[in-house]
């Protein structure tokens, strides 16, 4: 998801919104051929993300500058550890340091979480997946650092799968249309490659997702009794999606229900960026 496009779109968008007419504090007291180096360092320990996008956030800021990664995205590191350096010109590397720290902070925060979600269900058949509870604009950087922390991503967008979600029911039913016949039309017309879900929140609507002929059925703020229950109705007839209220203190649990999937908007749409800085290194 991190191409050069997006990269190049996204950074430069930051960028921009940081320094619009150039960083006015550097360029005035600086000296214009001050050099400095910069280390990125861990103040707590985590799971990296981001490099390229650290990476990005300098050299679009100045192509001339230096910078090196020392980790891998979805490497794990201690308070303390050196997770990356970048060296040149000292105007360009305050000028970026800002942004180039707030998305490597957010991206290994979210990370961190993903990765403790995935330890929680080890051993266990359940996927941990995120969802489209997105910061605008960001979607790719934060797939992305949930993919270091070893979940799975789902949908990317609306154009990528069939999710009849309640709203869509509601309409459907509203309009006299059956669950059922609506689905098997739907798949009638659709490429054979696109994946059809719905979600639910009752037992008695699994018997219409199944005869319309989705691939997953999605079990929307279920007990977990009615879990175990949903498990066994559907039988390996479609992948099993649990979701709603997932905590890292009930995600076990529910993945002991037999799952195949549990998607998770706090990946995203709850992480709290780690403590990384930026240490200065004055040559």
């Amino acid at each position: 998801m991190l191409t050069p496009a997006t990269l190049a779109r996204v950074v430069g968008a930051a960028l921009e919104e940081d320094a619009p007419w150039g960083d006015l504090t550097s360029t005035t007291l600086l000296p214009p051929d001050a050099r400095a180096a910069a280390d990125l360092v861990a103040r707590e320990p985590g799971v990296f993300s981001g490099g390229e996008v650290f990476t990005a956030a300098f050299r679009l800021t100045d192509a001339a500058l230096t910078v090196d990664v020392h980790v891998g995205d979805g490497d794990e590191f201690g308070a303390g550890d050196v997770l990356a350096s970048v060296s040149g010109s000292a105007r360009s590397i305050l000028t970026a340091e800002r942004v180039a720290l707030n998305f490597t902070q957010r991206m290994s925060g979210i990370a961190t979480l993903a990765a403790a979600y995935v330890r929680a269900v080890a051993g266990t058949q359940a996927r941990i997946a995120d969802t489209r509870k997105t910061t605008p604009g960001l979607r790719a950087f934060e797939r992305h650092a949930v993919a270091s922390g070893g979940g799975r991503n789902h949908r990317y967008s609306l154009s990528d799968a069939v999710m009849a979600k309640d709203n869509h029911l509601a309409v459907l039913k509203r309009s006299g249309t059956d669950l059922a016949t609506a689905l098997r039309e739907a798949l009638s017309r659709l490429p054979h490659t696109t994946h059809v879900i719905v979600e639910v929140d009752r037992l008695d609507q699994i018997g219409d997702v199944l005869e319309g002929g989705a691939h997953t059925v999605l079990l929307d703020n279920f007990t977990l009794d009615d879990l175990r229950r949903a498990v066994a109705l559907i039988d390996g007839r479609a992948t099993v999606e649990a979701s709603g209220g997932v905590t890292l203190e009930t995600v076990r649990d529910i993945a002991a229900t037999g799952v195949d999937v549990i998607s998770v908007g706090a990946l995203t749409h709850s992480a709290r960026a780690l403590d990384l800085g930026l240490d200065l290194r004055i040559d």
